[in-house]
């Protein structure tokens, strides 16, 4: 299965304190048996809200590919880390699903925009 992983880390925190979590979660996912497709660290943005009393965090952005357990367990380590105020992980299909769903919806508003033609409605003349 493939992931999107996002977390924020306290905008306190400096680079190589970034990094080093970074690491844990890359060998974290390992473990678990999931691969890092892609891993990008976005550096330090303004948050839409405060967040545990932050107005920025520092963001960090992956790619994964691995089962349920991996993404547990890697959330339990956010949870359990101070340093990082926020995260979230969605599960991202695969394209050729994508690309059926698209043809599916396509058909059905093809076919529901035949059926709803509008139709000529029988004229009456009072005498």
């Amino acid at each position: 299965m493939g992931y999107e992983c996002t977390f924020i880390c306290s905008p306190e925190l400096d680079t190589a304190k970034v990094e080093e979590i970074t690491a844990k979660v890359s060998k974290i996912v390992e473990t678990s048996g999931g691969t890092i497709k892609n891993l990008q660290q976005l550096g330090k943005k303004k948050l839409a809200y405060n967040v545990k009393k932050f107005r920025e965090g520092i963001y960090v952005y992956m790619e994964l590919d691995g089962n349920g357990s991996m993404v547990s367990t890697l959330e339990t380590f956010f949870k359990v880390n101070d340093p990082i105020i926020r995260f979230l992980t969605i599960k991202v299909e695969p394209k050729k699903k994508l690309a059926k769903k698209a043809d599916k919806k396509a058909k059905v508003a093809e076919k529901t925009e035949t059926t709803n033609e509008p139709t000529e409605l029988p004229t009456t003349t009072a005498e």
